[in-house]
């Protein structure tokens, strides 16, 4: 990096002001995405100079491919129209597949070529290093090397996003785009590229390409959201990473007790560190005049698993969806294995009937949420993470009936608080036995960790581990009490999911208003971890 210019950086807020008066002022509307393109060009040569080829032969090759596509779509309603009387029903039939095909065969020729690139630079090591031990097991002496690779500023979110584009165009759900430049723009736009949301191209690219006139309630409305970031990340996620950054070096000398403290703790860092980066990002974009998805919605009042994921990192669960989830459970393969088994025995017994109908789903969850724990990490314990995550949302779907008879029996309201209480505490756990692999340096010390929570509890020992971990009392209270305002903010969305916090405080009388906002700028100057010496924490999600 070149300087400084982080999303909490002092830098990065002048770089924003800098880019918003020469966007405002530039004098051609019809052009101003320029601006925003130039400004996205200078972030990624500043923060990652070195790696700019990948993201341009990413943007050049998806467009140049979705032209590619987009075309032999054209050619093919040309040919058909100009032999709508010539050919007959089975002759058009058979061209369309024709072409079908040959689309296909283009658009895997640009998922193998990105997909490729990613897959190499992130996982080449990690597969030749199992590949090394499981021939070390049967005694054939092989080594294959082990590469010095990197990864890019932000591979992964563009890499999606792109695909997620190519697909679209071959779905004929969307137009290529003919400017080269504008593609560009689309994939390296700056507020998303550290950590996303991955933005759908429907959604996204008018907003990017139309003018937008200065709006002082949208300045000020993004500047609030990422004043709360600044807070999420800066007061509470890099204070709680001290504590963890201190365990996970000598984490097999910890209690479980202080695992277990780190666990949740962790669950609060990587919630305000994504998030905030998220607020950030669509602070900035909303200040230019652009809506950016939201990609929480307080994913810890979540009643099940599977509601957790939809709540959480909402852009690639809706990516994985659209473009893995749907065309794997609506395959071929898994609705004919369906239909077998519905016809046979076991498929006419109410249990068979239930499974034969939810097997594609949830045998297509379980492949996502494989594909989501090798997204997290090159390692087994993340491949745990994506195991454990799938297998319990499997086992809901399948055993769906069976909780539902128990319910009956027991005579439970569903729509009690005591119930909902219930099903949120419960979710919960299921998501920290998650995110003990996400913590742990290994698959097996993950393991060994959640025996850990039964069998190595001693509060004394944890107490002195606790105290010592980098962190003082005023830093325990400083994250109690922003952990405090952040769930007091989620309860007012989760009570009122219509309600935007930022349009509510428009209601109150200014005197209100400017006492919190005054707070929340002095609660991030003065508690916020940053200065001279120190080095602010990466946020999490830049390594995915």
């Amino acid at each position: 990096m070149l300087f400084n210019i982080s999303y909490t950086s002092l830098n990065f807020l002048f770089f924003v002001l800098a880019a918003m008066l020469v966007y405002f002022l530039f004098p051609v509307k019809k052009y101003r995405w320029t601006i925003l393109l130039a400004a996205s060009l200078f972030f990624y040569a500043v923060a990652g100079y070195k790696f700019a080829a990948f993201i341009l032969f990413t943007s050049l090759s998806t467009y140049a491919i979705a032209l590619w596509i987009d075309n032999i779509s054209k050619r093919s309603k040309s040919t058909l129209k100009a032999n709508k009387t010539e050919w007959d029903r089975e002759k058009k039939k058979s061209y369309k597949n024709r072409v079908k095909v040959q689309k296909r065969l283009v658009m895997t020729l640009a998922l193998l070529l990105n997909f490729g690139i990613l897959a190499f630079l992130k996982y080449y090591n990690f597969f030749s290093g199992s590949l090394n031990s499981l021939l070390g097991v049967f005694g054939i002496d092989f080594s294959a090397p082990t590469l010095n690779l990197f990864l890019p500023l932000g591979i992964s979110f563009y890499t999606f996003q792109s695909m997620g584009y190519i697909v679209d165009v071959y779905r004929e759900k969307t137009p290529a785009q003919k400017n080269p430049l504008k593609l560009l723009l689309f994939v390296s736009f700056f507020p998303q590229i550290v950590q996303g949301p991955i933005s759908i191209y429907d959604q996204l690219a008018h907003q990017l390409y139309e003018p937008h006139d200065f709006d002082f309630t949208r300045f000020k409305h993004g500047m609030e959201l990422i004043l709360w970031g600044f807070f999420k990340k800066l007061v509470i996620a890099d204070r709680a990473v001290i504590a963890i950054n201190t365990v996970v070096p000598e984490y097999g000398t910890y209690s479980g007790t202080t695992l277990t403290f780190i666990i949740l703790l962790y669950a609060v860092q990587l919630y305000a560190d994504f998030s905030g980066g998220i607020d950030i990002s669509r602070g900035v974009a909303q200040i230019f005049g652009i809506d950016m998805i939201d990609n929480f919605k307080r994913p810890y009042f979540s009643k099940s698993i599977n509601e957790y994921w939809r709540r959480w990192h909402i852009s690639l669960g809706a990516w994985l969806k659209n473009y893995l989830f749907y065309p794997v459970a609506m395959s071929n393969v898994f609705l004919t294995a369906s239909k077998k088994m519905k016809a046979t025995r076991f498929g006419k017994t109410a249990a068979g009937s239930h499974i034969s109908k939810v097997l594609p789903t949830s045998v297509a969850s379980l492949i996502v949420f494989l594909v989501v724990g090798v997204w997290h990490g090159a390692s087994w314990k993340y491949v745990a993470f994506g195991l454990w995550n799938g297998l319990i949302i499997m086992l809901s779907i399948l055993l769906q009936p069976v909780f539902d008879k128990i319910a009956d029996k027991l005579h439970i309201n569903r729509q009690s608080a005591p119930y909902t209480l219930f099903q949120i505490f419960r979710t919960l756990l299921v998501v920290l036995v998650g995110y003990v692999f996400d913590v742990a340096p290994s698959f097996s010390y993950g393991i060994k960790t959640i025996g850990m929570f039964f069998t190595s509890q001693n509060f004394s020992r944890g107490w002195a581990e606790i105290s010592s971990l980098g962190l003082g009392k005023k830093d325990y209270v400083v994250l109690l009490i922003g952990s405090l305002i952040i769930l007091t903010a989620s309860i007012i969305q989760e009570r009122r999911p219509e309600t935007n916090i930022r349009t509510l405080l428009d209601t109150k009388p200014f005197a209100l208003r400017f006492l919190l906002l005054y707070a929340g700028i002095m609660a991030v100057i003065i508690f916020g971890i940053y200065g001279s010496g120190y080095n602010a924490a990466d946020f999490v999600y830049m390594q995915f």
